[in-house]
């Protein structure tokens, strides 16, 4: 597919990499030479120069030509303008990125009206990504499907925890609980385990399940999932606004921490239900006046990675129940996961999910679009979920009898209300909602699943 991207800063140059990594043609337009130079370097790929919402740059690159236009600049009403312009000049899809939350509320008024194929608010994801774990603080990371009713969730096995030295197959047996273990994580090595894998403390787990199911699972293992009572917000941006107005609707409580005195005067008139701090959330004689040691959660949103990782490493020596980083750059990752910070959100990865979700769907309109894909374990692994369409040739066959990849695990079915957690006697029927987990990526069509013949 020819993609073009207006906007190379941090989501920007992270589509840039996913989408060529895909094998598609990827053309990028920034004002600023200097970056766009670094990006056609290091991706091989094609840049202009000059402002995308310019009718003569878009046509220098080829938007007559193009099947995807997605604009990320820094301003939503430029994004807006991007995509209008090249609907009107290419006639292909397009997706603007919108986050200023005066617009939230009229995204879908938008998207209709100026005929775009997504809008994509990336602070108000993020927020609701850091929300889900806040309600159940002994999850890493938890995703959805199905419209939100099956989750797949990554938490860590604590020490001298009842799975410790139990193997899947004796989990299934003694713990009875309806849940399918997809990956465990072990020194750097990720498997999808068999019955006698043997579980030890410090593995990293994904389960898929129902949240109802989760909360019996981690009550018969012996783990708190009860969901924070209040929460120490430090950095009052758009995600931090979000995040705080989506807690205080929960009935949690809310302090908000940010440096602007002018930012907190709004935050005050907008978050009613929230306690808005003015300081320095590096201030470490603030943060212990303000409660830090009886905090449950404590979520780290300034602009500066450093700080974030400081501050959390010190909620972490307080024995705060669930931290949640945000982290901003990429080029530190491998030195990021060392430190052990409970959760740690990327808001350029969560856009980047939603648009190569679309992009997949885009290249195999014909059979079992991909409908929901989420990329986990620093995006080594990837979850997809899929409709079973009339031309799936696996259809009402058991699961047994099937020639599914070895690197791929069928995780779920869903099927006119009811979730199926498959064994080798299950079937896979049309209508059906089906997510499979992978450690190849790649996967356009549920007929990918299988091997070659």
């Amino acid at each position: 597919m020819k993609i073009i991207i207006v906007g190379c800063g941090k989501v920007g140059e992270t589509l840039a990499a996913v989408l060529s990594q895909e094998g598609n043609d990827i053309t990028v337009i920034d004002k600023r030479e200097e970056v766009v130079d670094d990006l056609c370097n290091r991706y091989d790929i094609m840049g202009y120069v000059g402002n995308g919402v310019s009718y003569t740059v878009q046509t220098d690159a080829d938007i007559k030509h193009a099947d995807l236009m997605i604009a990320v600049t820094g301003s939503d009403e430029l994004n807006l303008l991007c995509c209008l312009i090249a609907k009107k000049a290419g006639n292909c899809h397009t997706i603007a990125r919108v986050r200023d939350p005066e617009y939230n509320n009229e995204l879908g008024f938008i998207k209709e009206e100026l005929g775009l194929a997504m809008v994509i608010n990336q602070e108000y994801a993020a927020a609701m990504e850091i929300s889900r774990v806040l309600k159940f603080p002994s999850a890493i990371e938890i995703d959805t499907f199905a419209k939100g009713r099956v989750e797949l969730l990554r938490f860590k096995i604590p020490a001298f925890s009842t799975l410790d030295d139990m193997s899947l197959y004796e989990m299934h047996n003694k713990l009875k609980c309806n849940v399918l273990v997809c990956t465990v994580e072990r020194d750097g090595q990720i498997v999808i385990p068999k019955g006698d894998y043997i579980f030890r403390s410090g593995d990293v787990i994904s389960i898929v399940s129902t949240a109802k199911e989760e909360n019996v699972f981690f009550r018969k293992i012996g783990i708190l999932s009860n969901q924070v009572k209040n929460v120490l917000i430090v950095g009052g941006g758009e995600i931090g606004y979000y995040l705080a107005k989506i807690l205080s609707s929960a009935g949690i409580q809310v302090k908000l921490l940010e440096k602007r005195r002018e930012r907190c005067e709004e935050l005050s008139e907008l978050l009613p239900r929230a306690t808005i701090l003015h300081g320095d959330g590096t201030n470490k004689q603030l943060l212990d006046e303000e409660g830090i040691a009886q905090t449950e959660g404590f979520v780290t949103l300034t602009d500066f990675d450093e700080e974030n990782v400081i501050l959390s490493l010190y909620a972490r020596k307080r024995g705060i129940r669930k931290i949640v980083t945000k982290i901003n750059r990429i080029a530190f990752d491998e030195v990021i996961e060392t430190l052990d910070l409970d959760t740690t959100i990327y808001p350029r990865d969560i856009t980047a999910e939603y648009i190569l979700q679309y992009v997949r769907a885009m290249k195999n309109s014909i059979g079992s679009n991909v409908e929901t894909l989420h990329r986990i374990i620093d995006n080594k692994v990837e979850a997809l979920e899929f409709i079973i369409r009339s031309n799936f040739r696996g259809k009402d066959i058991p699961l047994a009898e099937l020639p599914i990849r070895p690197d791929i695990l069928v995780a779920c079915i869903y099927r006119r209300g009811k979730i199926i957690l498959p064994r080798g006697k299950d079937v896979m029927q049309e209508g059906d909602s089906v997510v499979v987990v992978t450690v190849n990526k790649g996967l356009n069509d549920i007929n990918d699943i299988f091997m070659a013949k």
